[in-house]
Parts: structure tokens; C-alpha cells; sequence
């Protein structure tokens, strides 16, 4: 014998596959309640203007990023200076890697010969230090160069977490700062 719904006096019958004893009208309903509340996770009509993300969450009011919370369709005000995200970054040359800090990474890799920006990590300086220190086996005297090793290599791979391009995450970091700043 199937099983009957739970809500009040409803025999709806309850789908075989349905997660919850509810029949296939009050599970609807329950979706769109979920849907008003919780917003659906979709593909943003065009990228976001903040972070540069496709991904949003819409809701019947409208749409919002889903990774800086920018309110799709609102125009960024060029005014206001973005926030301080300091990074540390990992720049390759030839078989040589720069671990080093900014504040300003475009500036910075302007005055830094390079070939690749392999990596960002949202740190400071002393997160900076940290990295001199589990990496000193593999530096260059008192520099900031190290070998490019396996475990830096194995470090980067970490870091980028499948995201293929660097400033896409320095992209989110300063999105996020500014959705907090208000």
C-alpha cells in the first residue's frame, strides 16, 4: 500500500522517490517556499559586474552573486577605492619562484621580471614568512627566489584548488571585501 501524505487530512499519494512524506502538490509547495527563502542557484545573465562571476542565486525579488553577494544590475561605483586585500603571491621565472607580499599586485608584478603568476594566497607579511620558512630548504640565500621544488609545486597545485587563472580568485577576494565593507 503506497504511503499517504503527512500535512493534515491530505491521502495524496507520496512519490516512491520524494525525500520527505509529503504528496507531489505539497512537495511543489514546499519547493517554492524553499525557492523564496533560499533562492536557486543559477547562471547569471550576464558576469557579474564586481567580481566577474557567472554564477548567482536568483530569487523572485532578483538576482545576486553568488560569490561577492553583488546585487545583479546595480552599477559599481567607480568612486569608491577598492579594499586592501593583501596577498601572497607566487611568481615563476625560468625554474626560480618569488614568494612575496602585496597590497597592489598589478603594480608590483609590473616592476618584477617574470614569466607567470602561478599563484595567490590571501596573506600578510607574516603569512609571507611563514611560507620563507616551510620553504627554506629550497631558497636562494637570503633572497625571496626559491627552487622551483615539488613541494612548491605540490603548494601552488593546493592553492589554486582547480582555478586555472589567479586573479579570478583576486577578483572574488576584493568583491568580498567591498560586499562587507557595505
Amino acid at each position: 500500500m503506497a504511503q499517504a501524505c503527512s500535512v493534515g487530512n491530505c491521502a495524496g499519494p507520496v512519490p516512491a522517490d520524494a525525500p520527505v512524506p509529503l504528496c507531489e502538490r505539497h512537495l511543489a509547495v514546499a519547493g517554492d517556499w524553499a525557492e523564496r527563502e533560499y533562492g536557486v542557484v543559477d547562471v547569471l545573465p550576464a558576469a557579474c559586474r564586481l567580481c566577474g562571476s557567472t554564477l548567482g542565486r536568483r530569487y523572485p525579488s532578483g538576482w545576486v552573486c553568488a560569490v561577492c553577494e553583488w546585487r545583479y544590475g546595480e552599477v559599481v561605483d567607480a568612486e569608491l577605492p577598492l579594499p586592501r586585500v593583501d596577498v601572497v603571491y607566487y611568481l615563476r621565472y625560468a625554474d626560480r619562484v618569488k614568494i612575496g607580499t602585496t597590497a597592489n599586485p598589478r603594480q608590483r608584478f609590473a616592476a618584477i621580471w617574470h614569466d607567470d603568476l602561478l599563484a595567490l594566497e590571501r596573506g600578510d607579511r607574516r603569512l609571507e614568512h611563514r611560507r620563507h620558512v616551510q620553504f627554506a630548504a629550497e631558497r636562494f640565500g637570503t633572497t625571496e627566489w626559491f627552487r622551483l621544488s615539488d613541494a612548491i609545486r605540490a603548494h601552488i597545485a593546493l592553492l589554486g584548488g582547480g582555478i586555472e587563472d589567479p586573479w579570478d580568485v583576486y577578483a572574488r577576494w576584493c568583491a568580498e571585501a567591498l560586499a562587507l565593507r557595505g
